[in-house]
């Protein structure tokens, strides 16, 4: 009995060994196979954050960067664009002798008419200041009621509309000395009679600018 016993514990200790073996060889399995794990996923979190994520921004925030400068840019010339137009006091009724000096083309062209109106009209800006401008100009003539309270009557003309979009034209009646438009505008008024001169100005951003002169034949 006592040798079973003894084979029996030897048998036991041999196997004691092998099973701690086994034990042991498993942990580094299972660390190998936790570090696979944890490798896929920095692998997968770079892929999302390294590729997909460092587009994004790149493209977006510049988009929107683009859109907030060009609208502080309208914003800013906005302030330049004409707010007010005046008819300066030189404006006034003039002889034929007076438009060949002017204007000699303008006579050539309307050789039968006596008289005209020397116009003269600024664009303002903003804050006050005399600019040049592209627009549209549209003049009209109106007579003159006394002792009114509608003082506007019946219109007695209106030319044709200038445009003065085009660079070279807007030149061509642009007076720097003055820093205003200068126009002849062919016309032969009645005797005795005043007139109200409307000017409107056409801007390209839609505006929509008016004034009135008063104007009387003197000899």
């Amino acid at each position: 009995m006592k040798s079973e016993i003894r084979s029996q514990k030897s048998e036991v200790r041999n196997q004691k060994p092998e099973i701690r073996c086994q034990n042991l060889s498993s942990v580094p399995c299972r660390l190998s196979s936790v570090f696979c794990c944890l490798s896929s996923v920095v692998c997968l979190l770079a892929m999302l954050f390294g590729g997909a994520g460092c587009q994004w921004p790149l493209i977006h925030p510049a988009t929107g960067a683009e859109t907030d400068n060009d609208f502080k840019k309208l914003s800013v010339y906005s302030r330049f664009a004409p707010a007010k137009i005046n008819i300066m006091p030189l404006t006034e009724f003039i002889s034929a002798d007076n438009a060949r000096q002017a204007n000699p083309s303008w006579l050539a062209w309307r050789s039968q008419v006596a008289t005209g109106i020397n116009l003269y009209v600024s664009l303002l800006d903003s804050f006050g200041s005399q600019i040049k401008s592209p627009c549209v100009f549209r003049f009209e003539l109106y007579q003159r009621v006394q002792r009114s309270s509608e003082p506007k009557g019946r219109r007695v003309i209106i030319w044709p509309d200038i445009d003065l979009t085009d660079p070279a034209a807007n030149n061509e009646y642009w007076r720097d000395f003055l820093r205003a438009y200068e126009f002849n505008l062919p016309f032969e008024p009645a005797t005795n009679q005043s007139y109200i001169l409307q000017v409107t100005c056409l801007c390209p951003n839609g505006r929509r600018l008016s004034a009135e002169f008063v104007l009387k034949l003197t000899k």
